[in-house]
Protein backbone atom coordinates (compact mmCIF):
# COMPACT_ATOMS: atom_id res chain seq x y z
CA UNK A 1 0.00 0.00 0.00
CA UNK A 2 1.40 3.39 -1.06
CA UNK A 3 0.17 6.34 1.01
CA UNK A 4 0.73 10.08 0.63
CA UNK A 5 1.16 11.84 3.97
CA UNK A 6 0.62 15.58 4.41
CA UNK A 7 1.69 17.48 7.56
CA UNK A 8 1.05 21.21 8.20
CA UNK A 9 0.19 21.36 11.90
CA UNK A 10 2.68 24.06 12.89
CA UNK A 11 5.67 25.49 11.05
CA UNK A 12 6.80 22.69 8.73
CA UNK A 13 5.18 22.02 5.39
CA UNK A 14 5.79 18.34 4.66
CA UNK A 15 4.77 15.63 2.21
CA UNK A 16 5.92 12.01 2.01
CA UNK A 17 5.19 8.81 0.14
CA UNK A 18 5.37 5.70 2.33
CA UNK A 19 4.97 2.08 1.25
CA UNK A 20 3.34 -0.43 3.59
CA UNK A 21 3.77 1.86 6.58
CA UNK A 22 7.50 1.14 6.94
CA UNK A 23 9.36 2.22 3.79
CA UNK A 24 9.88 5.90 3.03
CA UNK A 25 9.83 6.30 -0.74
CA UNK A 26 10.24 10.08 -0.56
CA UNK A 27 10.02 12.74 2.13
CA UNK A 28 10.14 16.51 1.70
CA UNK A 29 10.09 19.05 4.54
CA UNK A 30 10.12 22.85 4.26
CA UNK A 31 11.04 24.50 7.56
CA UNK A 32 9.97 27.98 8.63
CA UNK A 33 12.59 28.48 11.34
CA UNK A 34 14.17 31.47 9.63
CA UNK A 35 10.77 33.16 9.32
CA UNK A 36 9.94 32.86 13.01
CA UNK A 37 13.42 33.13 14.55
CA UNK A 38 13.33 36.91 14.95
CA UNK A 39 10.06 36.63 16.90
CA UNK A 40 11.38 33.99 19.30
CA UNK A 41 8.55 31.61 18.43
CA UNK A 42 5.98 30.65 15.81
CA UNK A 43 3.67 33.41 14.57
CA UNK A 44 0.46 31.61 13.50
CA UNK A 45 -0.53 34.02 10.72
CA UNK A 46 2.91 33.88 9.12
CA UNK A 47 2.96 30.10 9.43
CA UNK A 48 -0.33 29.61 7.60
CA UNK A 49 0.72 32.01 4.83
CA UNK A 50 3.94 30.05 4.24
CA UNK A 51 2.00 26.78 4.12
CA UNK A 52 -0.20 28.27 1.40
CA UNK A 53 2.88 29.20 -0.62
CA UNK A 54 4.65 25.86 -0.16
CA UNK A 55 2.04 23.10 -0.07
CA UNK A 56 1.76 22.62 -3.84
CA UNK A 57 5.50 22.58 -4.66
CA UNK A 58 6.28 20.37 -1.64
CA UNK A 59 3.74 17.71 -2.67
CA UNK A 60 4.90 17.92 -6.29
CA UNK A 61 8.50 17.43 -5.18
CA UNK A 62 7.56 14.37 -3.12
CA UNK A 63 6.11 12.71 -6.21
CA UNK A 64 9.01 13.86 -8.37
CA UNK A 65 11.63 12.39 -6.01
CA UNK A 66 9.73 9.11 -5.88
CA UNK A 67 9.28 9.10 -9.66
CA UNK A 68 5.72 7.90 -9.13
CA UNK A 69 2.58 9.37 -10.75
CA UNK A 70 -0.11 10.62 -8.39
CA UNK A 71 -2.61 8.09 -9.72
CA UNK A 72 -0.61 5.20 -8.24
CA UNK A 73 -1.16 6.08 -4.58
CA UNK A 74 -3.65 4.01 -2.61
CA UNK A 75 -4.71 6.73 -0.20
CA UNK A 76 -3.99 10.07 1.45
CA UNK A 77 -3.36 10.73 5.15
CA UNK A 78 -3.38 14.27 6.53
CA UNK A 79 -2.85 15.78 9.97
CA UNK A 80 -6.13 17.18 11.31
CA UNK A 81 -4.99 18.21 14.81
CA UNK A 82 -3.89 19.26 17.29
CA UNK A 83 -2.00 22.29 16.04
CA UNK A 84 -2.48 25.81 14.70
CA UNK A 85 -5.88 26.08 13.05
CA UNK A 86 -4.73 28.14 10.06
CA UNK A 87 -1.83 25.81 9.38
CA UNK A 88 -3.95 22.67 9.74
CA UNK A 89 -6.61 23.98 7.37
CA UNK A 90 -4.08 24.41 4.56
CA UNK A 91 -3.10 20.73 4.67
CA UNK A 92 -6.65 19.44 5.21
CA UNK A 93 -8.07 21.52 2.35
CA UNK A 94 -5.32 20.41 -0.03
CA UNK A 95 -5.69 16.74 0.95
CA UNK A 96 -9.46 16.79 0.45
CA UNK A 97 -9.12 18.42 -2.96
CA UNK A 98 -6.51 15.91 -4.05
CA UNK A 99 -8.53 12.94 -2.77
CA UNK A 100 -11.56 14.20 -4.68
CA UNK A 101 -9.63 14.78 -7.90
CA UNK A 102 -7.88 11.40 -7.81
CA UNK A 103 -10.83 9.50 -6.33
CA UNK A 104 -8.60 8.14 -3.57
CA UNK A 105 -9.55 7.30 0.05
CA UNK A 106 -8.71 9.90 2.69
CA UNK A 107 -8.03 9.59 6.43
CA UNK A 108 -7.34 12.17 9.11
CA UNK A 109 -4.47 11.56 11.53
CA UNK A 110 -3.82 12.87 15.02
CA UNK A 111 -0.45 14.63 14.96
CA UNK A 112 0.61 13.05 18.26
CA UNK A 113 -0.25 9.57 16.97
CA UNK A 114 1.93 10.37 13.98
CA UNK A 115 4.89 10.94 16.30
CA UNK A 116 4.33 7.51 17.86
CA UNK A 117 4.52 5.96 14.39
CA UNK A 118 7.75 7.83 13.61
CA UNK A 119 9.68 4.89 15.08
CA UNK A 120 8.25 2.49 12.47
CA UNK A 121 10.92 3.08 9.83
CA UNK A 122 14.27 2.28 11.42
CA UNK A 123 13.42 -0.04 14.31
CA UNK A 124 12.11 -3.59 14.65
CA UNK A 125 8.31 -3.90 14.89
CA UNK A 126 6.97 -2.61 18.21
CA UNK A 127 6.06 -5.29 20.74
CA UNK A 128 2.87 -4.52 22.63
CA UNK A 129 1.87 -3.36 25.12
CA UNK A 130 4.08 -0.31 24.81
CA UNK A 131 4.65 3.00 26.55
CA UNK A 132 5.00 6.04 24.30
CA UNK A 133 6.57 9.26 25.57
CA UNK A 134 5.86 12.06 23.09
CA UNK A 135 7.85 15.22 23.86
CA UNK A 136 7.82 18.28 21.62
CA UNK A 137 7.36 22.03 21.61
CA UNK A 138 3.60 21.73 21.88
CA UNK A 139 3.05 18.37 23.57
CA UNK A 140 4.35 16.32 26.47
CA UNK A 141 2.35 13.12 26.92
CA UNK A 142 2.90 9.58 28.15
CA UNK A 143 0.62 6.92 26.63
CA UNK A 144 -0.17 3.30 27.35
CA UNK A 145 -0.52 1.50 23.99
CA UNK A 146 -1.93 -2.03 24.49
CA UNK A 147 -2.15 -2.65 20.71
CA UNK A 148 -1.78 -0.64 17.50
CA UNK A 149 -4.18 2.29 17.36
CA UNK A 150 -5.33 2.04 20.99
CA UNK A 151 -4.21 4.65 23.54
CA UNK A 152 -4.67 5.68 27.13
CA UNK A 153 -3.15 8.94 28.39
CA UNK A 154 -1.18 8.20 31.55
CA UNK A 155 0.40 11.63 31.98
CA UNK A 156 0.23 14.98 30.24
CA UNK A 157 1.66 18.42 30.90
CA UNK A 158 -0.42 20.68 33.11
CA UNK A 159 1.12 23.83 31.60
CA UNK A 160 4.18 24.30 29.36
CA UNK A 161 5.30 21.43 27.15
CA UNK A 162 8.94 20.43 27.62
CA UNK A 163 10.02 21.85 24.26
CA UNK A 164 8.19 25.08 25.00
CA UNK A 165 10.07 25.35 28.29
CA UNK A 166 13.39 24.90 26.44
CA UNK A 167 12.43 27.70 24.03
CA UNK A 168 11.33 30.08 26.81
CA UNK A 169 14.43 29.51 28.92
CA UNK A 170 16.66 29.99 25.88
CA UNK A 171 14.90 33.25 25.07
CA UNK A 172 15.29 34.39 28.68
CA UNK A 173 19.04 33.75 28.44
CA UNK A 174 19.40 35.51 25.09
CA UNK A 175 20.27 32.29 23.26
CA UNK A 176 17.88 32.49 20.32
CA UNK A 177 15.29 30.21 18.73
CA UNK A 178 14.70 27.29 18.63
CA UNK A 179 15.98 26.85 22.16
CA UNK A 180 16.24 23.07 22.49
CA UNK A 181 19.28 22.48 20.27
CA UNK A 182 21.09 25.53 21.69
CA UNK A 183 20.57 24.51 25.31
CA UNK A 184 21.63 20.94 24.53
CA UNK A 185 24.84 22.16 22.92
CA UNK A 186 25.71 24.48 25.83
CA UNK A 187 24.78 21.82 28.39
CA UNK A 188 27.60 19.61 27.11
CA UNK A 189 30.05 22.21 28.44
CA UNK A 190 28.19 22.88 31.69
CA UNK A 191 27.84 21.28 35.12
CA UNK A 192 24.35 19.76 35.56
CA UNK A 193 24.73 19.94 39.33
CA UNK A 194 25.79 23.59 39.47
CA UNK A 195 22.28 24.92 40.09
CA UNK A 196 19.98 23.08 42.48
CA UNK A 197 16.51 22.80 40.95
CA UNK A 198 13.77 20.50 42.23
CA UNK A 199 12.13 17.92 40.00
CA UNK A 200 8.55 19.17 39.42
CA UNK A 201 5.91 16.95 41.02
CA UNK A 202 2.13 17.20 41.23
CA UNK A 203 0.69 17.87 44.68
CA UNK A 204 -2.15 15.42 44.03
CA UNK A 205 0.24 12.55 43.33
CA UNK A 206 -0.59 12.45 39.62
CA UNK A 207 2.21 11.48 37.22
CA UNK A 208 1.41 14.56 35.10
CA UNK A 209 4.23 16.84 34.00
CA UNK A 210 4.69 20.54 34.82
CA UNK A 211 7.48 22.80 33.60
CA UNK A 212 6.08 26.26 34.28
CA UNK A 213 7.38 26.24 37.86
CA UNK A 214 10.82 25.18 36.69
CA UNK A 215 10.83 28.05 34.20
CA UNK A 216 9.95 30.41 37.07
CA UNK A 217 12.78 28.94 39.15
CA UNK A 218 15.21 29.69 36.30
CA UNK A 219 13.91 33.26 36.13
CA UNK A 220 14.38 33.67 39.89
CA UNK A 221 17.90 32.24 39.74
CA UNK A 222 18.91 34.56 36.91
CA UNK A 223 17.62 37.57 38.82
CA UNK A 224 19.16 36.67 42.18
CA UNK A 225 22.50 35.31 40.98
CA UNK A 226 23.23 38.11 38.55
CA UNK A 227 23.66 35.83 35.53
CA UNK A 228 23.79 38.06 32.48
CA UNK A 229 21.90 36.94 29.35
CA UNK A 230 23.87 36.75 26.13
CA UNK A 231 23.86 40.03 24.21
CA UNK A 232 25.11 41.22 20.82
CA UNK A 233 26.33 37.80 19.74
CA UNK A 234 28.76 37.41 22.67
CA UNK A 235 29.91 33.92 23.64
CA UNK A 236 27.83 32.39 26.47
CA UNK A 237 29.49 32.52 29.89
CA UNK A 238 30.27 29.43 31.95
CA UNK A 239 27.42 30.45 34.26
CA UNK A 240 25.03 30.26 31.30
CA UNK A 241 26.40 26.83 30.33
CA UNK A 242 26.01 25.54 33.90
CA UNK A 243 22.47 26.90 34.07
CA UNK A 244 21.61 25.26 30.74
CA UNK A 245 23.00 21.93 31.91
CA UNK A 246 21.17 22.11 35.25
CA UNK A 247 17.87 23.03 33.60
CA UNK A 248 18.15 20.29 30.98
CA UNK A 249 19.05 17.72 33.62
CA UNK A 250 15.90 18.40 35.63
CA UNK A 251 13.64 18.27 32.57
CA UNK A 252 15.08 14.88 31.62
CA UNK A 253 14.84 13.57 35.17
CA UNK A 254 11.17 14.55 35.21
CA UNK A 255 10.41 12.89 31.87
CA UNK A 256 12.35 9.68 32.44
CA UNK A 257 11.57 9.36 36.14
CA UNK A 258 7.83 9.55 35.49
CA UNK A 259 8.14 7.01 32.69
CA UNK A 260 9.99 4.59 34.97
CA UNK A 261 7.36 4.89 37.73
CA UNK A 262 4.49 4.29 35.31
CA UNK A 263 6.29 1.36 33.65
CA UNK A 264 6.38 -0.48 36.97
CA UNK A 265 2.57 -0.59 36.92
CA UNK A 266 1.90 -1.18 33.23
CA UNK A 267 4.65 -3.66 32.32
CA UNK A 268 5.38 -2.52 28.75
CA UNK A 269 7.37 -4.61 26.28
CA UNK A 270 8.63 -1.56 24.35
CA UNK A 271 9.41 2.05 25.21
CA UNK A 272 8.83 4.61 22.45
CA UNK A 273 10.33 8.09 22.79
CA UNK A 274 9.33 10.49 20.03
CA UNK A 275 8.72 14.15 19.21
CA UNK A 276 11.07 17.04 18.58
CA UNK A 277 12.70 16.87 22.02
CA UNK A 278 13.60 13.23 21.26
CA UNK A 279 16.46 14.76 19.24
CA UNK A 280 18.10 15.56 22.57
CA UNK A 281 21.03 13.20 23.05
CA UNK A 282 20.95 13.34 26.84
CA UNK A 283 17.26 12.36 26.84
CA UNK A 284 17.99 9.45 24.52
CA UNK A 285 20.78 8.22 26.78
CA UNK A 286 18.67 8.50 29.94
CA UNK A 287 15.66 6.79 28.34
CA UNK A 288 17.87 4.00 26.98
CA UNK A 289 19.32 3.39 30.45
CA UNK A 290 15.84 3.31 31.97
CA UNK A 291 14.60 0.86 29.34
CA UNK A 292 17.64 -1.38 29.89
CA UNK A 293 16.87 -1.51 33.62
CA UNK A 294 13.30 -2.49 32.75
CA UNK A 295 14.61 -5.17 30.38
CA UNK A 296 12.86 -3.77 27.31
CA UNK A 297 14.02 -2.02 24.12
CA UNK A 298 13.78 1.75 23.67
CA UNK A 299 12.87 2.90 20.18
CA UNK A 300 13.62 6.39 18.90
CA UNK A 301 13.04 7.93 15.48
CA UNK A 302 16.12 9.16 13.63
CA UNK A 303 16.79 12.87 14.13
CA UNK A 304 15.14 14.00 10.90
CA UNK A 305 12.01 12.00 11.78
CA UNK A 306 11.83 13.33 15.36
CA UNK A 307 10.67 16.77 14.29
CA UNK A 308 7.43 17.25 12.35
CA UNK A 309 7.34 15.28 9.11
CA UNK A 310 4.80 13.69 6.78
CA UNK A 311 6.29 10.17 6.72
CA UNK A 312 5.00 9.54 10.24
CA UNK A 313 1.53 10.76 9.20
CA UNK A 314 1.55 8.39 6.24
CA UNK A 315 2.61 5.49 8.49
CA UNK A 316 -0.22 6.14 10.95
CA UNK A 317 -2.63 6.64 8.06
CA UNK A 318 -1.65 3.31 6.51
CA UNK A 319 -2.89 1.47 9.61
CA UNK A 320 -6.19 3.35 9.44
CA UNK A 321 -6.67 2.75 5.72
CA UNK A 322 -5.97 -0.97 6.11
CA UNK A 323 -8.56 -1.10 8.89
CA UNK A 324 -11.14 0.34 6.49
CA UNK A 325 -11.28 3.85 7.93
CA UNK A 326 -12.38 6.57 5.53
CA UNK A 327 -12.97 10.29 6.01
CA UNK A 328 -15.66 12.21 4.18
CA UNK A 329 -15.17 15.53 2.45
CA UNK A 330 -16.57 17.22 5.55
CA UNK A 331 -13.27 16.39 7.30
CA UNK A 332 -12.09 19.42 9.25
CA UNK A 333 -9.24 20.58 11.46
CA UNK A 334 -9.58 20.08 15.20
CA UNK A 335 -7.07 22.05 17.26
CA UNK A 336 -8.16 20.33 20.50
CA UNK A 337 -8.02 16.77 19.13
CA UNK A 338 -7.15 14.27 21.87
CA UNK A 339 -5.48 10.89 21.57
CA UNK A 340 -7.34 8.63 23.98
CA UNK A 341 -9.73 6.04 22.65
CA UNK A 342 -9.83 3.21 25.19
CA UNK A 343 -13.38 2.95 26.54
CA UNK A 344 -12.18 0.58 29.27
CA UNK A 345 -8.43 1.10 29.74
CA UNK A 346 -8.21 -1.13 32.80
CA UNK A 347 -9.75 -4.04 30.88
CA UNK A 348 -7.37 -3.36 27.98
CA UNK A 349 -4.44 -3.52 30.41
CA UNK A 350 -5.70 -6.80 31.88
CA UNK A 351 -6.09 -8.35 28.42
CA UNK A 352 -2.66 -7.13 27.36
CA UNK A 353 -1.05 -8.70 30.41
CA UNK A 354 -2.84 -11.97 29.81
CA UNK A 355 -1.97 -11.95 26.08
CA UNK A 356 1.72 -11.41 26.75
CA UNK A 357 1.83 -13.33 30.07
CA UNK A 358 3.24 -10.37 31.95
Amino acid sequence: MLVLGIETSCDETAAALVRDGREIVSSVIASQIETHKRFGGVVPELASREHLDKIVPIVEEAFSRANIPKEEIDGIAVTIGPGLVGSLLVGVSYAKAMAFALEKPLVGVNHIEGHIYSVAFENPPVEYPALALVVSGGHTNLFFVPEPGKYKVLARTRDDAAGEAFDKVAKMLGLGYPGGPIIERLAREGNPKAVKFSVPRMGDGSPDFSFSGLKTAVTKYVRESGVRPVENGDAPSQAIKDLAASFQSIVIRSLVGTTERVAAEYGPRTLIVAGGVACNGALREAASRAAAQLGIPAYFPSLHLSTDNAAMIAAAGTVKLRAGERAGFDLNADVTLRLQNLDNPDEALRKAKVRYRL
